[in-house]
């Protein structure tokens, strides 16, 4: 089992979707499985949920729905191109890529004028605006390249619409509760209040949302949609096209920084490993960038195009898998939790302990989540082990930096602590704790409405099984 507290995101692509091929990501470190609604069918996604969830228990999935995201639709002509060459786009979607290439957005041509720039595929693209007539947006190319079918279109600033939900979003919200998946990842998140439309629409809290912050609007209202989120993911290719390339680095340390603060898991994407898309191994600045994110306090760190269509996807699981086990022996940064009250004196009291104390596993109860998230971002060197009783939270879990979330069938009382040794016992009978640990437990006691983690317990497992006769 991997026991690396980075969790690592792998996306599933069409050339690794059996199922003994997503077990070798699994066995080399996947933690979290991601199917990209961008691309392929609802029908193909549903298929892979199903495959997953049946033969993979524990294993999250996280659904990134389309959401705002500009992107040039499935093309029969991929268009190649030389610098100064025209290329004409259009919101006319059946256009196929020949004579022009047409784009998902109906509206993109009433928000452009002359000598705005296009980029595309992460920037990597560019395309200025020479002139609009009707729908057609003509452009000159500003480099070489080949521009592919479903690759993210950005104009930096534009309005994407606010906080308003399209109907294409409902529809993939609905699929995925339908589906049963874990977490559905929202593209352009700008606002709090964009979330709270999308939770009038799960009404589920078993169905997380992490909200992808990937322009200025997403940068400006940062701490409202980290609050509201379940997570959130970065993802650097937007960001990075949306806002200024050279100041990534710095976006990405202060949303990781506010994350940690607000103790919600937080994902770091776009082009960790990129070159392992067609060569063997990384690139020694990718592997600093890898080791970056994981010091500043990622959560999960996530490969897209190089296990989705790379070459080399089981040795990219492999490789960031080594990087994360090498890093994580060094002391990683500790921010200070922002959240207040008794939490925020129990997990300062928990850091405090795990100093002076031999404890080698912290073990929560919590059914929501809420003591796990915010342990989890305590950055504690101990293994942490999540007891919940509802099945999908179990699941979740393992988003959180250092978790291993558990499914108990047990009743939590609300007058009395006695499910705490029943829970502790299953632990021991399934050899998650022995007798030579000495655990830390902690969690809610007597809860009332609102209540949150007020209660720290040590034992040596020793004498708890000699106390309650374990056998």
């Amino acid at each position: 089992m991997n026991n690396n507290k980075t969790k690592i995101v792998a996306t599933i692509g069409p050339n690794i979707e059996s199922v003994s091929k997503i077990n070798v990501l699994k066995k080399n470190g996947m933690s979290i499985a991601r199917l990209n609604g961008s691309h392929n069918t609802l029908k193909w996604h549903a298929d892979l949920i199903k495959k997953i969830k049946h033969n993979f228990e524990g294993i999250p999935v996280l659904f990134d729905i389309p959401g705002k995201k500009i992107r040039t639709v499935q093309l029969e002509n991929e268009p190649s191109f030389k610098k100064n060459d025209e290329i004409i786009f259009t919101t006319y979607t059946k256009y196929s890529g020949k004579d022009k290439v047409a784009i998902n957005n109906n509206k993109l041509h009433l928000l452009l004028k002359k000598k705005d720039v296009i980029y595309a595929d992460d920037g990597t693209l560019s395309f200025k605006v020479e002139r609009i007539i009707k729908k057609d947006i003509h452009c000159v190319c500003m480099s070489n390249g080949k521009l592919k079918s479903a690759k993210g279109i950005n104009v930096p600033h534009i309005n994407l619409g606010g906080d308003k939900l399209s109907i294409k979003e409902k529809k993939f919200i609905n699929f995925a509760i339908k589906h049963g998946v874990n977490f559905i990842g929202i593209s352009f998140v700008e606002s709090a209040n964009y979330i709270k439309r999308i939770r009038n629409i799960i009404k589920n809290k078993k169905l997380k949302i992490i909200a992808k912050i990937e322009n200025q609007g997403g940068l400006d209202n940062m701490e409202a949609i980290i609050g509201e989120a379940d997570g959130i993911m970065i993802d650097r290719g937007d960001l990075s096209t949306e806002t200024k390339t050279e100041s990534i680095a710095i976006f990405q340390k202060k949303i990781i920084h506010e994350c940690n603060r607000l103790s919600k898991p937080v994902i770091v994407a776009t082009e960790m490993i990129n070159s392992m898309i067609e060569n063997p191994f990384p690139t020694k600045a990718e592997v600093t960038d890898i080791s970056n994110a994981i010091l500043d306090g990622a959560s999960a760190i996530m490969l897209s195009g190089e296990t989705a269509v790379g070459a080399y996807p089981f040795k990219s699981v492999e490789i960031m898998q080594k990087i994360s086990e090498t890093v994580e022996h060094s002391q990683p940064v500790n921010y200070d939790n922002k959240q207040e009250g008794i939490p925020a004196a129990i997990g300062s009291s928990i850091v405090s302990i795990t100093k002076r104390l031999k404890i080698s596993k912290i073990i929560i109860i919590t059914s929501s989540g809420f003591a796990a998230r915010t342990i989890a971002s305590l950055m504690l060197k101990q293994p942490i082990i999540a007891i919940t009783n509802i099945y999908e939270n179990s699941v979740c879990f393992n988003l959180y930096r250092g978790v291993r979330g558990i499914y108990l069938n047990v009743n939590f009382q609300r007058k009395n602590l006695e499910h705490i040794p029943i829970c502790l016992e299953k632990l021991w009978k399934k050899r998650i704790i022995c007798n030579k640990d000495m655990i830390l437990v902690t969690g809610v006691g007597y809860p009332n409405k609102g209540n949150r983690m007020n209660m720290i317990q040590t034992h040596y497992v020793k004498d708890l099984q000699k106390t309650f006769n374990w056998k």
